[in-house]
């Protein structure tokens, strides 16, 4: 049996490619260029049935390595906790005030950005800072 070389994260959102954006901003990914034959993202999707506009949007890592983030419109709206959530490494490596520092300059960032941030979770026994956030359409992360 082969093994899996790569996988793509999808998330379920209202406005795809607005999402998307923001995603980009916060890892530093790129939006891939409109389809063969148009100049512009608008003009592809005003190409399509109004059924089908904004209906997905994707962005991936320039560098090759990170996952492709896909963004698929789904009608429903978030209702519950996320099962499974993003950590957005900004502190790896740093340790008490330096680490939070980071983080806090990090959420700040983001926070200008539509970001939420929900909770601030201090270092203990057992684990290093990290700040529980939601991205523009209520998904958690966190900061970590």
């Amino acid at each position: 049996m082969a093994s899996i070389k790569q996988f793509q994260v999808t998330f379920d959102c209202a406005e795809p490619e607005r999402v998307a954006r923001f995603w980009c901003e916060v890892l530093g990914y790129v939006a891939p260029p409109p389809p063969e034959g148009f100049a512009t993202w608008d003009d592809f999707n005003r190409s399509l049935p109004p059924e089908d506009r904004d209906a997905w949007f994707a962005c991936s890592d320039p560098s090759g390595v990170g996952p492709r983030l896909y963004f698929q419109r789904v009608p429903e709206g978030k209702v519950a906790k996320n099962r499974l959530h993003l950590d957005v490494r900004v502190g790896t490596g740093l340790v008490g005030d330096e680490r939070l520092a980071a983080l806090e300059a990090e959420c700040a960032r983001l926070v200008a950005l539509g970001a939420v941030q929900v909770q601030v979770l201090l270092a203990d026994e057992d684990n290093e800072s990290c700040i529980a956030m939601q991205d523009v359409e209520g998904n958690e992360f966190c900061l970590d």
